[in-house]
């Protein structure tokens, strides 16, 4: 999977995602440090060590380098999404409980670390093994740069 390159300083405008999300009881939040073994814990029974190692990482920053989405009525973690976890300037892991994808969860933590990213002082963000890139280009007009395969995580073992 290729990497990819998004403009952070021309998003388009993420407010009717959050809002249709909050209309469902979805919060899109930064976890607090106590937080830290809930999230990674949750990351690692949804999806696996490496995702939950990434997000165990972003507690280590200040401020918190990921977001999660919470359902305040069910009191319930469904989603999450990191950057600088592993390199600087890159975005991800990201994931959703697959019962809960369709629901817009995905793409609201998406920009969500687009927009910290940006008031971060970032000018660029780098999509790591950007799976579903066609989504990463309709949503941000993310570019795929050439030559990134198979990037970053060559030496994973």
């Amino acid at each position: 999977m290729p990497d990819m390159l998004v403009k952070l300083y021309d998003l388009p405008d993420s407010s009717a995602i959050y809002k249709k999300l909050e209309e469902q009881g979805i919060k899109i939040m930064r976890p607090m440090t106590p937080n830290k073994t809930k999230v990674v814990e949750w990351v690692r029974q949804h999806f696996h060590d490496g995702w939950a190692d990434e997000i165990s990482a972003a507690f280590t920053k200040f401020p918190v380098s990921c977001f999660i989405a919470y359902d305040v009525n069910e009191k319930k973690m469904l989603g999450f999404a990191g950057y600088d976890c592993t390199y600087r300037d890159f975005f991800g892991p990201t994931g959703v409980d697959e019962t809960q994808r369709g629901r817009g969860i995905g793409k609201a933590l998406l920009f969500r670390c687009m927009e910290a990213m940006r008031d971060e002082g970032y000018g660029y963000a780098i999509i790591g093994s950007a799976g579903p890139v066609d989504f990463y280009k309709k949503m941000l007009g993310a570019t795929v740069i050439e030559g990134s395969i198979p990037g970053i995580y060559k030496d994973l073992f």
